[in-house]
């Protein structure tokens, strides 16, 4: 009887917030970065999954340790935890506080996942987060109660 394939012994990449940056034709694009979560999981190896993509072991590293990189970071551990082991990729508590501009910028971009079908990237899916837009709402409508109970709005 055959081995199974290695990829079955990872996850496959879920939904992540795509890192913000400069659109660059040579960057780290939301399609490279869903590219390369894919190649992480079929091949295990960061720089495969890297060059595989058109970039380096070292850029994808610092892609990871960038500010606003949480997301992916924790698709990208997702990706590598076995199945079964624990509940990788969920939000931590470093997390739960974010500022109303990273809630506003998850609101405008929405969640991405690669789609990944015999063996290799066939797309991506995109779907808004709804869970940002909840936690601004909360937000604002607290802010909103607060100046009206200190009777600073008309």
């Amino acid at each position: 009887m055959p081995a199974p394939p290695v990829h079955t012994l990872r996850r496959k990449p879920g939904w992540f917030h795509p890192v913000p940056g400069r659109p660059r034709a040579d960057g780290w694009t939301v399609e490279r970065q869903c590219g390369f979560l894919a190649g992480l999981y079929l091949t295990g190896s960061v720089a495969a999954a890297a060059r595989a993509v058109g970039m380096s072991r070292k850029s994808a590293y610092r892609l990871r340790a960038r500010a606003g990189a949480e997301g992916f970071a924790r698709a990208w551990d997702r990706v590598l935890t076995p199945p079964g082991c624990g509940h990788a990729g969920r939000a931590g508590a470093a997390d739960r506080k974010v500022t109303l501009g990273d809630l506003q910028r998850r609101i405008g971009h929405g969640l991405v996942a690669p789609v990944v079908h015999r063996g290799r990237m066939v797309g991506i899916r995109r779907k808004p987060d709804n869970t940002a837009l909840l936690h601004y709402l909360r937000r604002t409508d607290a802010t909103a109660r607060r100046v009206a109970a200190a009777g600073m709005w008309p």
